[in-house]
């Protein structure tokens, strides 16, 4: 029998999944160093990255190169897995479900990622420099046990969603990562 994880986003637990489903989940940006993981087994809580499978999953961090011009280095941290140039932008698509509460603070995040306008309850367009993981990263803080988020980077055709189920999760990510030819079959 394989080895798997359970991963605590929030506080609840979701899983168990296998190593190639955490493999894709280190691949969307969804699993980092940082997240915590219970291997089948054990009793607590740890790091991914200090768990003996998942932490090949994560490459060493680079030596930081000096900036090719001179001036200010951002300080502020970047998540996820991004390989757009920076200053690129990108149009996206967000969808919340709220059920927990106030959608204000939500609302609040989204703004701050840049130009963004709400034209049906809990739905946005924004454009923004961002990341489509950051952007998941950030507004799931925002987020109560039983709310769900889906962002859509229309300029990359990626999508980045929360709080699904495991169901879902599967069936979505099978039909966004099929080749569009195939997805009519």
């Amino acid at each position: 029998m394989s080895v798997t994880w359970t991963i605590s986003v929030g506080g609840r637990s979701y899983g168990p999944y296998s190593l190639e489903q955490m493999k894709l989940f280190q691949g969307e940006g969804r699993l980092a160093p940082h997240s915590l993981v219970l291997r089948e087994g054990e009793e607590q809580m740890h790091y991914a990255s200090e768990d003996n499978e998942l932490a090949a999953l994560f490459p060493a961090p680079r030596e930081p190169q000096a900036p090719a011009k001179a001036g200010p280095v951002d300080p502020t941290p970047k998540f996820g897995r991004d390989s757009r140039p920076a200053g690129e932008r990108s149009r996206y698509f967000i969808v919340a479900e709220m059920k927990s509460g106030s959608i204000a603070a939500l609302e609040e995040e989204i703004s701050r990622f840049g130009a963004s306008f709400q034209f049906m309850p809990q739905t946005w367009i924004l454009v923004s420099e961002v990341s489509i993981n950051t952007i998941r990263s950030e507004l799931i803080q925002k987020l109560g046990k039983l709310d769900a988020l889906i962002v859509i980077d229309t300029t990359h055709d990626k999508a980045a969603w929360f709080n699904f189920g495991p169901e879902a999760d599967t069936k979505m990510r099978r039909l966004w990562q099929r080749e569009i030819a195939a997805a009519g079959t």
